[in-house]
């Protein structure tokens, strides 16, 4: 029997009808849902007077476009108003469950689903949202569409879809204190490239990703995209079956969890290890990075592969190929920065803590653990929002809103606020932000605005220093003790 990854398991699971030469008939598990893709799709429905076919396979939430602010029920732009309540109408008619306000599970798609225990090992899962290879982390097979695809899909749980290659890309030793999963998947698209991953599925493995939390795997695959993949995964293991384990008395998925039937709960971990790559299993591409010597790493450019270690220099384009010489050229004068320039110490206006990359609980414990008992820089407007209503209890049940707030962090209400600019939450043109987001695309967190990525960590050790800086000072022991 030939031996197979991950990818071609669940792939050949769902795959209802291929015949050589055509696409495949996919089917798809589960179905995420926000207030910005979603409502186009079932007004096509709407319109060709069809149903969603199964609505409990379906999950919807508020997050893009809403205000953070304390007083979110009140939404002054028209249009994102008129986008919310096109959601709850919609899905209030389908049938479908939505995590509206105050519901105790609003938030980020990609955070309230991994919380609610939604995703499982095997599935397949879509989004009209790039980032919703987040939640391969679990071993599923889950990819961003478009609203056409996002329209068949409610329609016939099925999309019409070709096979991707895959890669796999092995991680091999151990972080330093003060480096985290967001700096090594940084590191990786810095090295491969925005088109690197183009038309692949990736395989993370190795021992760095085994002694991960789901958290940190969720950031891993959060940013598959941005590497040009179709989505990322990570074999289910232990780490998983915990994870999963303590969120399925929630009772907020399709089906009913056996809790306290250890024989049940047994079959159905042995059926996730099904889903596992074989060992010696074939990719169309693998490739291996050593993490001994990795440094936190912070972006100098307008997308997320140009970047470099918080303590390098800024490259000097006379060394970079073309095409890639003129985008970096455009790139630092967008940024207003010089190459063969330290990034260490660029002044910064704003920070930024929070999306569906890192807003998590981990996340905002990194973050407290750097700025507690420290202040803010005067000359910086740093943001906090929580990826989820869960998460904001939370902080706020173990004292880290009141460590954000005493260093004169602005602690606000979930939601993807600054990640995008798509909301009241903007970085006003000409300032400049670091921020523990995706995407630092031009004018991403608000027209002319200047946008570096980083981790939690890297982002609070620079809104207190006021200049972007890294945060090894705050760090003595290794996490992987």
């Amino acid at each position: 029997m030939k031996k197979r990854n991950i990818i071609e398991k669940i792939w050949d699971a769902h795959s209802i009808v291929q015949h050589k030469g055509h696409p495949a008939i996919l089917g798809i598990d589960l179905i995420l849902l926000h207030e910005v893709t979603s409502p186009q799709a079932f007004q096509t429905l709407e319109q060709k007077g069809i149903k969603v076919l199964r609505p409990e396979a379906c999950l919807a939430t508020l997050d893009h476009s809403i205000p953070t602010r304390v007083n979110r029920n009140e939404i002054f732009d028209a249009s994102a108003k008129n986008q919310v309540q096109k959601l709850r109408e919609y899905t209030k008619t389908a049938g479908i469950r939505l995590y509206d306000f105050d519901s105790g599970h609003q938030g980020i798609v990609h955070v309230i689903a991994p919380e609610l225990g939604a995703i499982r090992p095997g599935m397949t899962v879509v989004c009209g949202d790039s980032h919703t290879s987040t939640h391969g982390a679990f071993g599923a097979l889950a990819f961003g569409i478009g609203t056409t695809e996002l329209t068949c899909a409610l329609a016939t749980s099925a999309l019409l879809m070709s096979p991707s290659k895959t890669m796999r890309v092995a991680f091999k030793g151990s972080l330093r204190p003060g480096v985290f999963s967001k700096d090594i998947i940084l590191a990786l698209i810095a090295q491969i490239g925005t088109q690197g991953a183009t038309g692949y599925f990736i395989e993370y493995t190795g021992e760095p990703i085994s002694r991960m939390s789901m958290e940190e795997r969720m950031t891993i695959c959060n940013m598959s995209i941005e590497c040009g993949a179709r989505a990322g995964l990570i074999n289910p293991d232990e780490v998983t079956y915990r994870y999963l384990k303590e969120r399925i008395a929630i009772g907020s998925t399709p089906e009913k969890w056996p809790e306290n039937r250890n024989e049940e709960w047994d079959e159905q971990v042995e059926r996730w290890n099904r889903f596992k790559s074989d060992p010696g299993c074939v990719y169309d591409k693998e490739i291996c990075i050593d993490l001994d010597e990795l440094e936190p790493i912070v972006t100098w450019g307008t997308d997320p592969a140009q970047s470099i270690g918080v303590n390098q220099v800024i490259p000097n384009t006379d060394g970079i190929p073309e095409p890639a010489r003129t985008s970096a050229k455009k790139a630092l004068n967008y940024t207003k920065l010089s190459e063969d320039a330290t990034i260490s110490g660029t002044s910064i206006q704003w920070a930024f803590i929070g999306s569906c990359t890192n807003g998590r609980i981990e996340d905002l414990r990194i973050a407290a653990s750097v700025i507690k008992n420290q202040k803010v820089h005067p000359g910086v407007t740093f943001y906090i929002v929580p990826g989820s209503e869960q998460v904001m209890k939370q902080a706020r049940e173990e004292g880290l809103v009141q460590i954000f707030e005493n260093a004169g962090a602005i602690f606000r209400m979930p939601g993807c606020s600054m990640c995008l600019g798509m909301n009241d939450d903007r970085v006003p043109s000409g300032q400049r932000c670091i921020s523990s987001t995706n995407r630092n695309f031009v004018g991403r967190q608000g027209p002319g605005s200047i946008t570096h990525l980083a981790s939690p960590a890297t982002v609070a050790a620079s809104a207190i220093a006021g200049k972007i800086t890294s945060p090894i000072p705050y760090f003595s022991q290794s996490r992987f003790v």
